[in-house]
């Protein structure tokens, strides 16, 4: 401990003196030296006085005029470029610290050591004041004319500056004279100079005004002659071509919306519509006897069925959003567990109908949602799952007696009614009228789960949901036209459904929300249906708008028709063209 203590010491007194010896070896001598040399060169141009400085350029002068230019740069040299474009001398004194009016002086009338005497203010003209004065003073007396050239000829030579810099130049010492000055040069003519000045100027002002009419008239004139006879443009023809061809496309368009607007709505009650239970007479399994009292009951009973639309109101824990995070993920164990489409549209209507009676608390609401798939399941499936296996789906997150008494608690909630009309039933006997198109049954089907998510349709009936759907479904397929087979088996006029396919469409122009139900239908098993819906959708209207359908209605059908009409058109050319080609094979072959 004793060794190092002094070894410490030591060594800390050497950096002390060897900062202390840089310090004052570097910084010092600079300073005496910077100090000193501003304050000789000043005390020696007061010992000189004004006539010294007027003579010639001493070599004081040249010295302060060095140590500016080492201590400034180039701040000086711009100084004198303002100066000589004749800016305001104020604008260059602010830029100087104050209490140096002689180095200001110096500046001024000194440029490279060489020294210019001005004369005062009062007897120098500005350049364009004496340019100006020559065209006005034309048509003058002799007088006056000798005056000007005197003017001229006192006008100090401050241009010829003899020094490499040939554009700066030394500005005057005082600002440029006002509009007093010129009217003091008029007052030293003669009047009868001055009236004759006047109307020679007015002569000349109007000669040129008619010169310059003139002259626009004569280049309006060819402007329009060189239009009227220029070669046609390529492309200004060709824009005219597509000009037209848009100004047909519209006409024919309003004329398509026109007809559209006069055909009649085909009427469910009417009498235009076929018999298609009578193909089925053979089939046990279609009931075509009893299908039509089937589904006059099932229209009877689906209002008994219905939920409250606003229950979530009466909810103090849950929102809307709560409810579509919840069927979406009841889609994916739907999904996982290959259920029939019935179980899902029969879970959620249970469960719309119980929170339209009971306020659950949002940690019961989970489960409440895999209860309800849990007795769906039971009442539509063949094989259901059990309640081990909603279990695992749920994570292990409630117990088995839980899941068991909230199915008790739910049952007497809703008076063991689950007599409920499925959409699917109403699907299907919908697309008996659509001959069972298979893809437009595909389309629906996505169409109709959007029930289960969008909470806004709640309150349309089962019935209606799928008449909508597939109307929906063929409007983007290119099918417009809603017959009286789809009417009838429908039980619902197009009128009927546009409200409904509205809600539908404007949930489709949505930004995905729910992931398990779009990628569910973006597979092949179901044709790409949320895609392809997707897509057809912002082809036409931007993403989050609010479509009024009513409104473009006539216009979506006006442009399936003439697509229809293209395509028919197209495929007459194709034909005639390979008939064409096969004449010309046949000719060859016998020549």
């Amino acid at each position: 401990m004793s060794s190092n203590i002094p070894t410490r010491r030591i060594t800390r007194t050497t950096r002390t003196a060897t900062a202390k010896d840089t310090e004052n070896a570097n910084a010092r001598p600079s300073r005496i030296t910077t100090r000193a040399k501003p304050g000789s060169l000043a005390a020696a141009t007061a010992a000189t006085g004004a006539a010294s400085r007027a003579t010639a350029g001493t070599a004081a002068s040249r010295g302060k005029m060095n140590a500016n230019a080492e201590n400034k740069g180039e701040g000086i040299a711009g100084k004198r470029k303002r100066e000589a474009l004749g800016e305001v001398t104020g604008l260059m004194t602010n830029n100087k610290p104050a209490g140096k009016g002689k180095e200001k002086e110096d500046a001024k009338e000194k440029f490279d050591g060489v020294v210019i005497k001005s004369k005062p203010p009062s007897t120098r003209q500005p350049l364009r004041t004496v340019a100006g004065t020559r065209q006005t003073t034309r048509t003058a007396t002799a007088a006056a004319k000798a005056e000007v050239v005197e003017e001229v000829k006192n006008v100090p030579e401050v241009a010829k500056a003899q020094d490499d810099h040939a554009m700066v130049i030394d500005a005057p010492a005082q600002p440029l004279p006002s509009i007093a000055v010129r009217r003091s040069i008029l007052s030293k003519e003669s009047a009868t100079a001055a009236v004759h000045r006047r109307t020679s100027t007015r002569s000349v002002t109007a000669a040129q005004r008619q010169e310059t009419e003139d002259g626009e008239a004569s280049r309006v004139f060819k402007k329009r002659r060189t239009s009227s006879e220029a070669p046609e443009d390529p492309a200004a023809a060709e824009e005219a071509t597509r000009r037209a061809e848009e100004e047909a496309a519209a006409a024919k368009l309003a004329s398509e919306i026109e007809a559209y607007a006069e055909e009649p709505e085909a009427d469910p009650e009417g009498s235009q519509w076929d018999d298609l239970d009578a193909d089925d007479a053979d089939d046990p399994l279609m009931v075509s006897e009893y299908v039509v009292e089937i589904f006059n009951y099932m229209k009877q009973i689906e209002l008994t069925t219905m939920p409250n639309p606003n229950y979530m109101e009466s909810q103090k824990e849950l929102a809307w959003k709560m409810r579509g995070i919840l069927t979406d993920w009841l889609i994916q164990v739907h999904v996982r567990f290959r259920l029939l489409p019935e179980t899902l549209f029969l879970c959620v209507n249970i469960i719309d109908r119980f929170l339209s009676a009971r306020v659950v608390s949002l940690a019961k609401l989970q489960l409440v949602g895999v209860t309800c798939m849990f007795i769906a399941a039971k009442f539509e499936e063949v094989v259901a799952p059990s309640v081990t296996h909603f279990l695992m789906c749920a994570d292990s997150s409630y117990t088995e007696s839980e899941i068991l008494q909230a199915e008790r608690y739910i049952l007497k909630t809703l008076d063991w009614n689950l007599s409920y009309p499925n959409p699917v039933h109403y699907l299907r006997r919908a697309s008996k009228a659509d001959d069972y198109n298979v893809k437009v049954r595909t389309l629906a089907k996505y169409l109709l789960e959007i029930g289960c998510l969008e909470w806004r349709l709640i309150a349309a009936p089962p019935s209606l949901m799928a008449a909508a759907s597939i109307w929906l479904a063929r409007l983007a397929l290119g099918m417009e036209n809603w017959t009286p087979n789809l009417a009838h088996y429908s039980s619902y006029p197009e009128s009927s459904l546009v409200p409904t396919a509205n809600l539908m469409l404007n949930y489709i122009l949505k930004p995905i929300r729910h992931e398990s139900f779009h990628k569910k239908y973006a597979g092949k098993r179901y044709f790409k249906s949320s895609v392809y819906m997707r897509d057809w959708a912002l082809e036409r209207w931007a993403e989050g708008t609010q479509v009024a359908l009513q409104k473009e209605l006539p216009k979506l059908k006006a442009d399936i028709r003439m697509q229809r009409q293209a395509e028919e058109l197209r495929l007459q050319q194709e034909e005639s063209e390979a008939e064409r080609a096969e004449k010309a094979l046949m000719e060859e072959q016998e020549v």
